[in-house]
């Protein structure tokens, strides 16, 4: 398991991290991509079917919802694309990474 994926989601303050300091969480996650502005991180999931989407996305509502910490999400038919950043912060916090590594655990491709 991904050492992000054992922490838990604190509530975060202050500044947003550098974009040295997103690349370097960033390198523990796979598939997932900073934005240009190092604002956000984003991936995007396939399934074979609407069903499979739909299951994807009530587990990550419940990590979201265990965590304190919620991504956006847009659901196609056979795609969930996930975005995190941290309002409270204006960009990213370990949060985003945390809850990546967490929403990878769920196995999804």
């Amino acid at each position: 398991m991904n050492d992000l994926a054992s922490r838990r989601c604190a509530p975060q303050h202050g500044p947003a991290l550098s974009r040295q300091a997103a690349e370097a969480l960033l390198i523990a996650l796979k598939g997932w991509t900073l934005n240009a502005d190092a604002g956000e991180i984003r991936r995007t999931f396939a399934f074979k079917d609407y069903y499979q989407s739909m299951a994807f996305v009530n587990a990550v509502a419940w990590i979201a919802h265990r965590e304190d910490h919620h991504p956006d999400m847009a659901v196609g038919y056979n795609r969930v694309k996930v975005v995190l950043s941290t309002h409270s912060v204006s960009g990213l916090s370990e949060n985003d990474f945390i809850s990546a590594a967490k929403i990878d655990t769920l196995g999804a491709a």
